[in-house]
């Protein structure tokens, strides 16, 4: 592994369990066993390396998604399959890594946005028109809209103002969204087959 992708990992392997601001570039190479004069090598500050770490994360969300959708037989499946892509890695994710993203780290931030509005919603929007010809998601809906609405839906839950860590876990939060999305977007027909897929998952 070259030294640059090996500082990225050991940043995240630290940033998702003790949040961002709390991490110093002398844990990080302590964590990895190197001088922080090497990592200063390849990254000017902890900045640029929130950055590199939200590029290379979000690279692999795209590539995830893909792969679902290539690998799924029917929209309701996706939609299953993207929820459980989606708590594997806010299983992962200690919520304090958001609001210190949002809070000291602007441009990873706007990384984040910029993804969201532009990969997430266009993802979304053909999964929603898909599903409108395959008869499983209501006509009568606006897919534009729609798609929005998700997306705000997803980073409200990471609110802390709104859902405070100490009271509600974010993932069960992202989760009761997610199940009331699903059932308010389809047609009787997606809905018995939504039904279908959660009983062989409940089972």
């Amino acid at each position: 592994m070259v030294q640059t992708e090996r500082i990225i990992q050991g940043g995240e392997e630290l940033f998702l369990t003790a949040g961002i601001k709390s991490v110093t570039m002398d844990d990080i190479a302590r964590h990895l066993g190197m001088s922080k004069k090497t990592i200063y090598q390849f990254f000017k500050d902890k900045n640029e390396l929130v950055i590199a770490l939200t590029e290379k994360k979000l690279k692999e969300d795209e590539e995830q998604m893909a792969d679902i959708i290539s690998k799924s037989n029917n929209v309701i499946e996706e939609m299953i399959n993207m929820m459980k892509c989606s708590e594997e890695i806010f299983s992962r994710i200690n919520p304090i890594v958001i609001h210190d993203m949002q809070k000291y780290h602007p441009d990873a931030w706007k990384q984040f946005q910029n993804f969201k509005s532009s990969v997430m919603v266009h993802t979304l929007e053909e999964l929603l028109t898909k599903g409108i010809k395959q008869g499983y998601i209501r006509p009568d809906i606006d897919v534009k809209i729609i798609a929005r609405m998700r997306m705000n839906q997803v980073e409200l839950g990471f609110n802390s103002t709104v859902f405070p860590v100490a009271e509600f876990n974010t993932w069960t939060v992202q989760q009761q969204f997610n199940e009331h999305f699903n059932y308010g977007i389809c047609t009787l027909k997606g809905y018995k087959l939504l039904n279908q897929y959660k009983n062989i998952n409940d089972e």
